[in-house]
């Protein structure tokens, strides 16, 4: 666990970073203009002892997402609960990547994961929550605490203008109808065209039912009369691929907010070149990239993977030169600072609307 005081710089709050300090937490240290940490061990079962006054003061925890993510969480939880008793003003978490987000929904006999790891950080002490592109922005409604839901569209729109040459010539492409808002709001942004892949295998998410999928499969002597029979609800049949857009020709960006397992992003790139798209990107705002998905991509027709550094992934970079990383610890630093100072945060939020 590594500790920065900040009274030093004139600005009065503690920064809390569990893991060793990532790219990410370095990158906010700087532009904070705060001193070196220094170094806490650590045991192997988590065990937090604050070692300097945190009373009335406002306390800042970054935690990234580490391979281990069960390990994250408790070690968050812990440290806020520790400054918690410990009389902290405020304790602000910030969490690039909110773990367990695509868990936000009910399935068969399942739970809806993602409001109880909000519930047991409200319960270990957190007043405030700082994160990035919530896989669904209705998790933010799972806390009772304030939320700010930052967007990192802005960095990878500036990528796009300076770094993709003849970007012009693009379409933005969405790999499932479920994406389409995203890459609407992306072309519309850039002034270009759009296509949607329909009809290749969906994701796991997608494709379980929920837990409103759950009457019996037989009839007993107990059902209701037999002449009011229930209609079903008819079975989804995946249609032949199809891409709605031209694709020939151009360069397609694939948008999307994460990217984990990297079969579906695999597939839609050989289907667009299949198309005549003669350069494909992939752009994400957390790159998880578990697995072989390094070999999987530096094996495939994708050209370029851009993610943000929410989660650190320096060793899959190592893996595969195709990935690509843009730094988006400025905002991050700079809503740490207007939140400490009690400024808006309105400026953080400049052109964004409801479908952004």
């Amino acid at each position: 666990m590594f500790i920065v005081r900040s009274s030093q710089t004139g600005l009065n709050f503690f920064l809390f970073f569990p893991h060793c300090p990532c790219g990410l937490f370095l990158s906010i240290r700087h532009i904070l203009t705060l001193p070196p940490p220094p170094p806490v061990s650590v045991p192997i079962e988590t065990r937090v002892q604050v070692q300097e006054s945190v009373r009335g003061k406002d306390v800042f925890v970054i935690q990234t997402v580490s391979k281990d993510v069960n390990t994250t969480i408790m070690e968050m939880l812990i440290l806020v609960y520790a400054c918690r008793t410990s009389c902290a003003r405020s304790i602000t978490g910030v969490l690039p990547y909110f773990p367990y987000s695509k868990q936000c929904k009910m399935r068969k006999r399942g739970s809806i994961v993602s409001k109880l790891i909000a519930s047991m950080m409200c319960k270990a002490g957190l007043t405030h929550l700082i994160t990035m592109d919530l896989h669904q922005k209705e998790i933010q409604g799972f806390f009772n605490i304030p939320v700010d839901n930052l967007r990192a569209s802005p960095f990878l729109l500036q990528y796009i203008q300076e770094e993709i040459p003849d970007y012009r010539n693009a379409v933005i492409v969405a790999k499932s109808p479920a994406s389409a808002k995203r890459a609407q709001s992306f072309a519309e942004r850039l002034r270009l065209g759009i296509a949607v892949i329909h009809g290749e295998a969906q994701d796991a998410e997608s494709d379980q039912v929920d837990g409103r999928h759950s009457p019996p499969t037989v009839k007993t002597s107990r059902a209701i009369h037999p002449s009011m029979d229930i209609p079903l609800l008819i079975p989804k049949e995946k249609p032949p691929i199809t891409v709605v857009g031209d694709v020939g020709g151009r360069i397609a960006i694939i948008v999307d907010d994460i990217i984990d397992d990297v079969d579906s992003f695999v597939a839609a790139a050989e289907t667009l070149k299949e198309r005549g798209a003669y350069k494909i990107y992939v752009m994400a705002t957390h790159g998880i990239l578990s697995l072989d998905a390094p070999r999987f991509i530096e094996e495939s027709a994708i050209d370029e993977v851009v993610v943000t550094n929410t989660i650190p992934h320096e060793l899959q970079k190592l893996q595969c030169p195709k990935i690509k990383t843009v730094d988006i610890s400025i905002i991050l630093s700079e809503a740490i600072r207007r939140i400490h100072n009690g400024e808006s945060m309105s400026y953080l939020f400049r052109n964004i609307g409801m479908d952004d």
